[in-house]
């Protein structure tokens, strides 16, 4: 809409045109909507001069646009620009030399050019103004959400009381979702920081917001392995799975503490108490866990196939340990003035 607007208010027609490349040009972020300016006016300057050069010394003849169009492609290839500035190229030329009159066809193709542009910098202004993307807030909100369903699950199921197939349903959508996050994350780094005070904020938050992911990762892996090895898990020593459960219960909740304290809902690193419950029941999960093959309480293939689970949890409670001290390091250092 605000290409149309301009382009009428510049007198320029038909308007249409720029609210197509506009359409075209607009990208995820406004980082990427900044390069796709640079590089489309690249490509464009490239097709507008090809087109105005080739229709004056040969014409308009369908042969001659394919000819242009196929040059352009290969020039624009050649000089290693992203392929996502080829389609507004090819509008451009064909603009300019699908009903170009004879007379006056210079200044014809320079206002056709004008309005491609127009639409270009609209798409521009769009995401600076508008609707900036604002990827750390989502980044977040999926962050969170997913650490909070996937500790639901390994709560339900690490009591036996879930659902197998609605279970493994949104364990695939918490995979996908996965790849999502990783994609968000991409676009998040992507984006500028226009002042020097805010750098220094942004790159605490780009490794914070890596390791977050990583925790959501191996928080994802203990409900995979859980819901790969059920059946070995029921044969445990009641003892081993009311140890697992325990620890898995202590490991989420610093898990969803940690998340809060970063979203400023609680102002304190975890009390000593709860430190002491992970760490004892991180020993005893290890060491229970030994015991069940040194006496033989389980059988070896049993053991083997349920030691990924413990390594998974070890490895999550380190992780979330790395978690803590970045968010606190973060607040240690962090200007609220500097968002």
């Amino acid at each position: 809409m605000l290409a149309l607007y301009a382009a009428e208010w510049l007198g320029l027609e038909p308007a249409f045109f720029a609210g197509l490349t506009a359409a075209f040009a607009i990208q995820p972020s406004i980082y990427k909507t900044y390069q796709t300016i640079l590089e489309q006016l690249q490509a464009n300057v490239i097709g507008a001069i090809l087109a105005i050069v080739f229709g004056l010394a040969f014409g308009h003849e369908p042969f001659v646009i394919g000819v242009v169009v196929m040059l352009a492609i290969a020039i624009i290839m050649k000089m290693n620009l992203e392929s996502t500035t080829i389609p507004v190229t090819l509008v451009t030329i064909i603009i300019i030399m699908g009903s170009a009159p004879n007379d006056e066809y210079v200044l014809y193709s320079l206002s056709r050019f004008g309005l491609i542009m127009v639409g270009v910098f609209s798409a521009f202004l769009i995401n600076l103004l508008f609707i900036p993307p604002k990827y750390e807030e989502k980044l977040y909100k999926k962050v969170s959400s997913m650490a909070e369903n996937t500790s639901r699950w390994i709560r339900l199921t690490t009591r036996h009381d879930t659902n197998i197939q609605s279970r493994r349903k949104d364990l695939e959508a918490s995979k996908e979702e996965l790849v999502e996050m990783d994609q968000m994350y991409l676009l998040y780094k992507e984006e500028r920081s226009y002042f020097q005070k805010n750098k220094f904020n942004k790159a605490r938050k780009l490794v914070l917001f890596r390791e977050m992911i990583s925790v959501n990762k191996e928080q994802i892996g203990i409900l995979s392995y859980l819901d790969d090895r059920e059946n070995a898990y029921h044969h445990l020593p009641e003892q081993m799975q009311r140890l697992i459960q325990q620890q898995l219960d202590h490991l989420t909740n610093y898990h969803e503490r940690i998340l809060m304290r970063y979203d400023g809902k609680v102002n304190t690193q975890m009390t000593e108490t709860m430190a002491e419950e992970v760490d004892e029941g991180n020993i005893s999960l290890t060491d229970s866990f030994m015991d069940s093959y040194d006496y033989k309480e389980v059988s070896r293939d049993e053991w083997l196939s349920l030691l990924p689970i413990v390594s998974h949890i070890v490895e999550y409670n380190q992780r979330l340990e790395h978690l803590d001290r970045l968010v606190e390091s973060f607040f240690s250092y962090h200007n609220p003035d500097d968002n």
